[in-house]
């Protein structure tokens, strides 16, 4: 499923020496408190360490309009304080235990996390608990934050073409759904937010019923109950959260290109992106053929991409394909190729068409689907050896309205696809009306 791509080379574990793909050997156990708060539950007793994380169904796509960058915004005040633990508190309080913390925003889903001994889980649920209804905030605190927030900009975004030319390339495929604007945000809108702007979104998205909390590593289920009603089961919803109301994108009728040049550009870049349906709107079979189509077409080295354009005819630097199904409500079918020195765009672009071409008139073989399923397999063998990147996986998928059934059986899914399943996803994906293409080039500097 996509999880295993967007999280690649994480990706899921499986037993393969004891025969055919079965499902995950994860034991996995989730409930909720009275206050609506999901509770997952991942033992892994190698260590005495835990990974917790408080997952917020709410991201960059639930912002008002004209509020673009206030989800990522929160997430770095969240760190501001409280009265009980005052500004900076929780990081110095987390690092002097010995723990490691940090925090990331999406379009759909906010999420902070901890790593420390297990005996300083009750530690952080008390402080996590806290600012989830006790934050505090200033204008002495807030400017300062937004002006670090504005440099994260410069320095991921502004300066950097290629993330130029994605945040042009969303702002062409979405025309009316927000996953068009960056979760950054834009630097005009983000420039006027307030300390204000910041206490209104956390008011009305950071609930108990609104968030996950998951805990990984040395601890049972019943202790981890025993901590999460004593820390979190007393907090109460303060007011409904907001049904998440999202303009639906019309459906696309034009294919559409963004060609870039930048001084600082020293190769050329050709990528496409098309729009497809999410995990939670496709059946798990369905996402496995997409995420299998993406390996056949570019997804290693015995892939069409690279055994044509890598080593055949020699046009492309590297090139390859991608599937991610992982938000809410949309997901995109991606592919991308830098061609050599001497090939032009023009060049590498048509091999690529007519591959995508043949995929999608003349389909896959079996062969090919075996060894794409396969790698997938084989590759899926280091996730077990992570409570985080195990806890990550399964914050995504609650996060995106995916199941844990959906996590833990995707191996016993992935064997059931077939030739057929991934030639009808690239007969439903491969859609240039549904595409936007990106060109990134040099520019010749001024002399």
């Amino acid at each position: 499923m996509t999880l295993f791509k967007r999280l690649a080379p994480v990706v899921f574990a499986v037993l393969a020496a004891a025969g055919p793909a079965r499902a995950l050997d994860i034991d996995v156990t989730s409930f909720k408190l009275d206050n609506g708060m999901q509770v997952v539950v991942i033992p892994d007793h190698r260590a005495p360490v835990v990974t917790h994380m408080v997952w917020y169904k709410t991201g960059a796509a639930d912002e008002t309009q004209g509020k673009a960058g206030v989800a990522h915004l929160l997430e770095h005040l969240m760190f501001k304080g409280t009265p009980k633990h005052p500004d900076g508190a929780f990081s110095r309080i987390v690092r002097a235990n010995g723990g490691d913390e940090n925090a990331f925003t999406t379009q759909d889903y906010t999420a902070y996390f901890q790593k420390v001994m297990k005996d300083r889980l009750p530690l952080v649920m008390e402080l996590e608990a806290d600012r989830m209804q006790n934050l505090e905030l200033t204008d002495e605190t807030v400017l300062p934050e937004r002006s670090v927030v504005l440099e994260e900009r410069r320095q991921r975004t502004d300066n950097e073409p290629a993330g130029l030319l994605n945040e042009q390339m969303d702002a062409a495929m979405y025309t009316a759904h927000p996953y068009g604007k960056p979760v950054i945000g834009w630097m005009s809108q983000v420039s006027k937010l307030t300390r204000q702007d910041a206490m209104d979104f956390y008011a009305a998205h950071y609930e108990p019923e609104n968030a996950i909390l998951i805990v990984a590593g040395d601890v049972t289920p019943d202790e981890v109950k025993t901590l999460a009603e004593r820390y979190y089961g007393p907090l109460k919803n303060k007011r409904p959260t907001p049904e998440r109301l999202r303009a639906e994108e019309p459906p696309p009728n034009a294919e559409r290109r963004i060609t870039m040049s930048d001084p600082r550009v020293s190769s050329p870049n050709w990528q496409r992106q098309y729009l497809t349906p999410s995990a939670r709107q496709l059946s798990q079979r369905e996402e496995l053929a997409m995420s299998i189509l993406a390996e056949i077409v570019g997804g290693s080295n015995q892939s069409r991409f690279f055994q044509t354009l890598n080593i055949d005819k020699k046009l492309a630097a590297y090139s390859g394909a991608w599937f991610d199904a992982d938000q809410l409500d949309y997901g995109s079918f991606g592919v991308y190729a830098s061609p050599n020195p001497g090939v032009t765009i023009e060049t590498a672009e048509k091999e690529v068409d007519a591959i995508l071409s043949d995929v999608a008139t003349k389909g896959v073989t079996q062969a090919e689907l075996d060894r794409s399923r396969n790698n997938m397999i084989a590759s899926a063998v280091y996730v077990l050896d992570s409570q985080d990147k195990l806890a990550r996986l399964f914050g995504v998928a609650l996060a995106t309205g995916q199941t844990i059934d959906d996590v833990k059986n995707w191996d016993r899914d992935l064997s059931l696809v077939t030739v057929d399943d991934v030639n009808k996803a690239a007969r439903t994906i491969l859609d240039r009306k549904a595409s936007v293409t990106g060109v990134l080039l040099p520019e010749a500097k001024s002399q």
